[in-house]
């Protein structure tokens, strides 16, 4: 059953409490999660947004590779090289094996490009063979789109889509032919692919920072509980 390979997978890389809300602050603070009224994918009116878009500095992408690093090496996830799927997951996963490198784990990555490239190298694939246990390096997953076609590229090179790490876990419905489903993309990973996903913070750990900060916080509070109580997922 889905919720049984949820289950055995969150046992595996469970989110480190304090790192989320160190990771929740510095996402604030640098104003890649904002508040307010944002359409998602789904068509939903969210009241936050994650725009991983705006690690835009040396200074920020570092210290968010820093926070990947740290919640890997904590999950005990094993696997022999990183993926960056086109285009977010490009910089992600080479600042990460950057990152990774610099605590001792010296691993080879590789990207994908959108379209075929027809001289030079060609193809789609950039970077080190894909070979082994494959950990592939996202920023949030909404419909598990990128995911199913990063473990698609990945396979057909005949290596195995062991993991996948996000900065952000949005704990909430997914769709299926535009109707809600019971579980997320995070789940449907973990659960129906059989891959583990790390992830630095969840929405638990948002609604946490917020209740905690007070102030003009305490109304993104209740706005975010609204959303999470209309379309989240249960643990």
């Amino acid at each position: 059953m889905l919720v049984d390979g949820v289950r055995a997978a969150q046992e595996t890389a469970a989110t480190d409490p304090r790192l989320a809300q160190d990771f929740v602050r510095f996402c604030v603070d640098s104003g890649v999660l904002r508040f307010g009224e944002f359409k998602t994918k789904a068509g939903r009116l969210s009241p936050y947004f994650f725009n991983a878009g705006l690690f835009d500095d040396g200074a920020k992408l570092g210290r968010l590779a820093e926070f990947y690093a740290q919640a890997l090496l904590a999950s005990g996830i094993e696997f022999d090289m990183v993926f960056g799927p086109a285009y977010k997951g490009i910089p992600l996963a080479a600042a990460v094996s950057v990152e990774l490198a610099r605590r001792g784990r010296n691993l080879p990555f590789a990207y994908n490009r959108k379209e075929a490239k027809d001289h030079g190298e060609g193809g789609t694939l950039v970077g080190a063979p894909l070979a082994g246990r494959v950990l592939i390096i996202d920023d949030v997953m909404s419909a598990g789109t990128a995911a199913r076609e990063s473990i698609a590229l990945i396979r057909a090179a005949g290596a195995v889509p062991h993991a996948m790490a996000i900065a952000l876990d949005r704990q909430e419905k997914a769709t299926e032919n535009g109707q809600d489903v019971d579980h997320s993309a995070v789940q449907y990973v973990r659960g129906r692919l059989g891959m583990q996903v790390c992830t630095i913070a969840r929405l638990a750990d948002l609604l946490l920072y917020l209740n905690e900060t007070g102030g003009q916080s305490t109304a993104h509070h209740a706005r975010v509980l609204a959303y999470r109580q209309r379309y989240g997922v249960q643990d």
